[in-house]
């Protein structure tokens, strides 16, 4: 499971038009479900993201997590994640999990965020979205359950 995790003021997405999720400051997470993830990576993930301390203390240091300063979190899915671009021009999604179990997993993912006591919006599984946000820092990590445990 790959996520690209970014701070922010705030963030919405948009399916045609409408708003479908928004938050204002937490993180915006883009996550991508791989073919041979399971409960596992949502749990580990899940939990390294609303734990990691990449928000400011009152000194400026980046030591308070998602759950120390009750914010909120906007998951997008984002099976583009899993692009593998090494080979042509065109990057190639065969290890992307397939919808059924993408979404599964997503689901899942978004309710061991929501069982931490994080507020969680989301956007629409399988939807063109529009998604804007308000980048807090910047600060943007990039996280992969495979090289994480």
């Amino acid at each position: 499971m790959r996520a690209v995790v970014q701070r922010v003021k705030q963030a919405q997405v948009d399916v045609d038009g409408i708003q479908v999720g928004a938050i204002g400051p937490g993180l915006l997470i883009f996550l991508g479900v791989g073919e041979d993830d399971t409960e596992k990576d949502c749990r580990y993930l899940a939990g390294k993201i609303v734990n990691l301390r990449i928000f400011p203390d009152s000194r400026d240091l980046m030591n308070l997590s998602l759950l120390d300063t009750g914010g909120s979190a906007l998951v997008v899915s984002q099976f583009t994640l899993w692009g593998d671009c090494r080979k042509g021009r065109r990057p190639s999604f065969v290890r992307a999990a397939g919808p059924g179990k993408a979404e599964g997993l997503y689901e899942r993912f978004v309710g061991l965020v929501k069982e931490s006591g994080i507020h969680v919006a989301t956007g629409r599984f399988q939807a063109m979205m529009d998604v804007s946000l308000i980048n807090d820092g910047p600060v943007t990590l990039i996280l992969d359950s495979s090289k994480l445990f």
